[in-house]
């Protein structure tokens, strides 16, 4: 009988890709989400029957433990950008990863893949950052031959930052940023889950950092997005001190709505980590350890961002058009 890995968090958005790889190498897939509705479309991963969506709260040892079941190999691609409700940071990205862990050695599992971030610090003044280091901490406790894969910003087609300020770049001539001399390495999605994959498989251990074939400053990624886009916008630098003050009014009308309005722009939090370079550190293991080469941005943003042309796919045909001369 063919191998069974479950992936948490296995249809958000690097969770989807790994679970793709896994089927295509033959693995049975159990994807544990906390909306299995909402996440059928893993099945046309794989041949009937090879992907399923199983419900899980990662808060909850009982349900961690039901969806791990028979397993062979776990990975935990669950996290959160920002806070809400019960899904607070020391709630997923701390307690959660231990405990699946935690239960994954109970059940005789040594075969774990954890995605953490660049930036992990138990010193960190951000939240985010924090927990992310106490949750490769707590499964590093209960899994020492563990994979931990730190990614530095992840891109791809059903990204949160290339298409967010991409749809921002719609709304007017100013394109706002914090940050905008914050060094990032973003590395494809992928490239990722080509990454994870090797984990599960034992072709990989200890940690590695992944970051894509170039470093650009937050102000350079968007002028990459919008000459992609083909738009012309005012990449204007928020400062951090007002930037701070802008997210404590955001959150504190999120804590005061008690939830009800939610806080989409940017957190105090976010802020932090803004004020941090995000790139892979000298002497760690990164794709290359791995054997994968990193894929350009430049050859994949063209395939999602092209929706946020002021003519959308016809873009390129009126460009055409403009050139014909007429006889």
């Amino acid at each position: 009988m063919a191998k069974l890995v479950t992936i948490y968090g296995g249809s958000g958005f690097v969770g989807r890709y790994v679970a793709r790889r896994m089927a295509k190498a033959g693995w049975r897939v159990r994807v544990a989400v906390r909306r299995p509705n909402e996440a059928i479309f893993v099945k046309t991963y794989g041949v009937v029957g090879q992907v399923e969506p199983v419900l899980c709260n990662i808060r909850d040892d009982a349900s961690v433990a039901s969806v791990m079941q028979g397993a062979d190999a776990v990975v935990n691609c669950v996290g959160v950008l920002a806070e809400a409700g019960k899904n607070t940071f020391d709630a997923v990205q701390s307690d959660g990863a231990e405990r699946i862990a935690r239960i994954a050695a109970a059940q005789g599992i040594n075969r774990m893949v954890h995605i953490s971030a660049i930036g992990a610090d138990l010193e960190s003044e951000s939240n985010y950052a924090r927990t992310k280091a106490e949750g490769e901490a707590g499964v590093l406790k209960h899994q020492p031959n563990a994979v931990i894969l730190r990614p530095s910003i992840v891109f791809g087609p059903e990204d949160q930052f290339f298409n967010r300020f991409a749809g921002m770049a719609r709304m007017g001539p100013v394109l706002p940023v914090v940050g905008a001399n914050t060094r990032f390495q973003p590395v494809y999605v992928d490239d990722v889950a080509h990454a994870a994959e090797m984990g599960v498989l034992g072709d990989a251990s200890g940690t590695y950092e992944l970051g894509g074939p170039v470093t650009m400053s937050f102000r350079e990624l968007m002028d990459l997005m919008l000459d992609v886009i083909r738009r012309r916008r005012l990449v204007l630098n928020i400062p951090f001190f007002a930037a701070r003050i802008m997210a404590f009014g955001f959150d504190m009308m999120q804590a005061v709505t008690l939830g009800l309005v939610k806080n989409g722009m940017i957190t105090r939090d976010q802020v932090k980590n803004l004020s941090q370079d995000n790139v892979v550190a000298e002497g760690a293991q990164g794709l290359d350890a791995l054997g994968i080469q990193p894929t350009a941005m430049v050859s994949v943003l063209p395939e999602y961002l092209w929706r946020f042309r002021p003519s959308g796919q016809y873009d390129a045909i009126k460009e055409s058009a403009k050139n014909l001369r007429s006889s």
